[in-house]
């Protein structure tokens, strides 16, 4: 028995043939934020064989109240979370493959990449819709199992879609309104974040061992602050006309029509924008054209940090942006074409 797994494998439903099927799989997890920090560490220290990361943002200093894999180095950094959940993550377990992947998971991106390596599982650790239904469409037209995560304030949700056995995520929101609160409106406790990681990642163990009858098969939903919970069977509300799991799938989030250009951060008075056509920078260069105009600019290898006025423009590589200091689109557009053209 393998020592550092060995507690693991004792738990009878792993076991020594569960655990070389755990480190057969590879799992690809979107957004490396609160719930993506748990997912990874715990997957990392179950022995994944390969964990590819995808997330769009950097490390922050608000990040660290409940975020568990990044430091203060790495908020003063600016470090993008790809990175330094990668890096903190080999420290964890060097036998892991992990790629890190410092960008948005658009329709076209995340296609391309589950298309090309066929993961076993995909893990949402977002924290929109528009995002959650790129992978929901991602997963039922490749039938790859996905793992729904969500949190506010006290409240969590999580369920496990399986293609061609579960309805998915569309027919869920047409039979279950979204609620209104984000964690810019009611924040977030870290609790709330362990718990919802917790039902994930148990899911998750289930699917990579390949027991599935083991699945929980309800949508469950509660409140560590009321002391509420629920688990409810959504069977009844698959649709046979469903654009995503239906009889004639069409994949609507996948088109171009579908993807969102600019995006409003959750928890932050910040708006991403995505260029028409991908861009290349070299950030050093950048950083030097902002100083010129006599803007204070910071670079590390993966952003260019600069600011103007009481607002902030963060420029990815690929001339991804965030604008910090504003939830206004057209506003955070402006200050973007004025500076990136």
């Amino acid at each position: 028995m393998n020592e550092r797994y060995s507690r693991q494998q004792l738990f009878a439903p792993i076991g020594e043939a569960g655990q070389k099927k755990i480190r057969e799989k590879h799992v690809v997890l979107i957004g490396a934020g609160a719930l993506g920090t748990g997912n990874a560490e715990a997957l990392v220290r179950a022995g994944i064989g390969k964990l590819t990361i995808i997330d769009r943002d950097y490390v922050e200093w608000s990040n660290l109240q409940r975020q568990q894999l990044y430091s203060e180095a790495d908020a003063k950094e600016r470090l993008p979370k790809a990175i330094a959940a990668k890096r903190r993550l080999e420290q964890v377990n060097s036998d892991v493959q992990i790629e890190a992947i410092v960008g948005d998971a658009g329709p076209e991106e995340l296609e391309a990449l589950v298309a090309e390596q066929r993961p076993h599982l995909l893990i949402d650790a977002t924290d929109n819709f528009d995002a959650r239904m790129v992978i929901n469409d991602v997963a039922y037209k490749y039938s790859i199992p996905w793992i729904y995560g969500a949190c506010v304030g006290s409240y969590g949700l999580s369920y496990a879609f399986i293609p061609g056995r579960t309805p998915c995520l569309y027919c869920l929101l047409e039979t279950v309104p979204q609620g209104g609160l984000t964690c810019d409106t009611a924040g977030i406790i870290s609790p709330t974040v362990q718990m919802v990681v917790s039902y994930q990642t148990a899911e998750a163990l289930k699917i990579l061992v390949e027991d599935r009858e083991a699945l929980r098969g309800k949508l469950v939903s509660f409140d560590l602050w009321t002391n509420e919970y629920a688990a409810i069977r959504i069977d009844a509300v698959k649709r046979d006309n469903c654009p995503t799991c239906g009889h004639d799938p069409s994949y609507p989030f996948l088109s171009y029509e579908q993807q969102t250009k600019t995006a409003v951060l959750c928890g932050r008075d910040s708006v991403q924008i995505r260029p028409s056509a991908r861009r290349q920078y070299d950030l050093n260069e950048l950083a030097a054209l902002f100083r010129r105009q006599g803007l204070q600019a910071e670079a590390n290898p993966y952003l260019v940090s600069v600011s103007i006025g009481d607002k902030r423009l963060v420029v990815f590589g690929d001339g991804r942006a965030l604008v910090h200091g504003t939830k206004d689109v057209q506003e955070a557009k402006t200050i973007y074409y004025r500076y990136l053209g």
